[in-house]
Formats: C-alpha cells, structure tokens, sequence
C-alpha cells in the first residue's frame, strides 16, 4: 500500500511537543505566510529555487475556486534537554498548508499529478517532489511564468531567505512586476522529496493541501 496519511490537522496546534527520534524535543509554533493568490486554483507544489519558472512542474489534479487563501507553516523549535538554551533557535518546518476552507478534515488523499496512478506505488511509496535547494513552496499553475525577478540566487524570493539569515519561514513573496504570489518555506531537514496531501471535509470539498516534510515524530503515529 502507497504510504498512508498522518494525522495532519494535528501538525498545526501550537504547542504541541514530541520528542524526536534524536532526543530532542520538538515544540510546534504555527506561523503564517500570508494569502496566496491562486488565479486559476491550480495548485504547484515544488523547491522553488529549482522549478520556478521552468515550466516544467505539473500542479495537482485536484483544483479549486480561484481566489486568495490562506498559507501557513507549523515550525518546530528544536532542543537538547540536556544542553544549555542556545541563542539561535533551532528551527524546522515540519508541514506546510494552503487552507481553502476553514472545516474539520474528514479525509486524507495523495495529491497527485495528471499521469501519476497510485496502484504504481509500493508499501510506503509515495509521489512527492524533490527537492535541491532546501525549500519548498506552493504557488498557481498560471504563476509559473510570472517571476522574471527570480533567477537563482537574485530576486524576491532570495532576498525573503538572505534577509532573514535564511530561517525556515513562511515567506509569502510577490512579483513586483505581475503582483504574482509564492509562499515559499524550508523544508524540513533539508534536500529530498516530499508528499503533498489533501485534506477533504465530510462533503467531499477540498479543505486544504498540506505538505509533509517528515520532522514531526508523533506518539500514535509509526
């Protein structure tokens, strides 16, 4: 069976703790980006860095209404219980959300890709994208080609990272020539690959696409 859904809705309560696999132990702050403008309510999800602009990344088979929503980031403060405070918080960002309804989730499904099938994938396989840059981000289909700022390490979306000494974020970064929106944050460890999941009310109505980005070790969970 293709890898199956954590409990996501759990990820975003801040304060939550864990202890991680390491032995630190893990508080969730949730953190927001600000409103994405999906102009045809095709959802991308990719590293930024690498495929913005390219053309070359699919968005997502499930779309929804045009419009503005709501994206958000649960960031995870990391510490050794048995070292002093540091000064520089250790920060990942264990999920990131792209809300369309504020309604409970009543299922979870693979966000996939038109072509992708999930009776390809092995136990615990999953479709995800990979990442090389260290981050990740959500953005509109029709955005794609509507960043001329942003070229490897010049542009907006950099400058939100250089100017922060490169912290997790979220950042949302807007286009000063087409006013297009990116909401761009780290992912997690770092480089990889990464499922996005959406998340469905009762209705069958898209409530919200989350990426996870496997820092989160949770009690019920394996």
């Amino acid at each position: 069976m293709p890898m199956p859904a954590r409990d996501y809705a759990r990820y975003f309560s801040p304060g939550l703790t864990f202890t991680h696999e390491t032995g630190l132990i893990g508080t969730v702050e949730v953190r927001p980006a600000g409103d994405l403008w999906l102009p045809s309510g095709r959802v991308v999800a990719c590293d930024p860095f690498v495929a913005l602009g390219s053309g070359e990344c699919e968005p997502f088979t499930a779309t929804v209404e045009p419009g503005r929503y709501r994206v958000e980031a649960a960031v995870v403060t990391l510490v050794n219980p048995e070292e002093p405070p540091s000064d520089t918080p250790h920060e990942r960002v264990a999920a990131a959300r792209l809300v369309i309804r504020d309604e409970p989730v009543a299922a979870w499904e693979h966000a996939v890709q038109a072509g992708q099938d999930l009776a390809d994938l092995g136990d615990d396989e999953f479709f995800g994208y990979g990442v090389d840059a260290g981050t990740g981000c959500f953005y509109d289909a029709e955005s794609d080609g509507s960043f001329p700022e942003c070229e490897g390490d010049v542009g907006p979306l950099w400058d939100a990272f250089e100017e922060r000494d490169h912290a997790p974020g979220p950042y949302l970064v807007t286009s000063p020539s087409t006013g297009h929106t990116v909401a761009a944050f780290g992912s997690g460890w770092g480089d990889g690959a990464y499922p996005t999941w959406i998340g469905r009310t009762a209705g069958g109505a898209v409530a919200c696409f989350v990426t996870d980005f496997f820092v989160m070790d949770l009690p019920d969970e394996d």
